[in-house]
């Protein structure tokens, strides 16, 4: 994956320490309710987007942004679900990051631009919409948790959203 440059400046300040980032994750639904998600690259699991909050970016555009980025879809930003950190991550190169993470929910804009699912960057092998009851089987872990978070967030039937105590 492609490190930003404000992170590859912050790395050659700190070496491998651990980051704070701020990131968003992003649950997109298409007009039938299906679900986006994207075959990761480097883990070739799937999962659903995210990415890092860019520096003085809004985390709903940032959210947007990703999708776009990702899997060409354009999406309208709907509500934040939850607010959680995610355990230390280690990369191959031996960096320390934890996640801010973000949980958003977001629709296409329409029909036609849930059609245009596609890759559209390195970052996945590829994009498909699911229906909630038929995921694949070989989902990131984080997927799951988020799932089951925006599930919570759902079942309160609030716009607030979920904050982890």
């Amino acid at each position: 994956m492609p490190i930003p440059s404000y992170v590859a400046g912050l790395r050659a300040l700190v070496g491998h320490e651990m980051l704070w980032m701020p990131g968003v994750t992003v649950v997109v639904r298409d007009d039938v309710g299906r679900l986006l998600l994207a075959q990761r690259s480097d883990t070739g699991r799937w999962a659903l987007v995210s990415g890092i909050v860019d520096p003085g970016e809004e985390p709903a555009v940032a959210a947007a942004r990703e999708v776009a980025e990702e899997t060409c879809v354009d999406v309208v930003v709907q509500a934040l679900a939850a607010v959680s950190t995610t355990p230390e991550v280690v990369y191959e190169n031996g960096d320390r990051s934890v996640y801010l993470d973000l949980l958003f929910t977001a629709r296409a804009v329409s029909p036609e631009a849930a059609a245009a699912a596609a890759v559209g960057d390195e970052e996945n092998l590829a994009v498909g919409w699911f229906e909630p009851d038929a995921l694949p089987e070989d989902l990131m872990g984080s997927t799951v948790f988020r799932l089951g978070l925006l599930e919570r967030f759902e079942a309160a039937g609030s716009a607030a959203a979920l904050f982890l105590t």
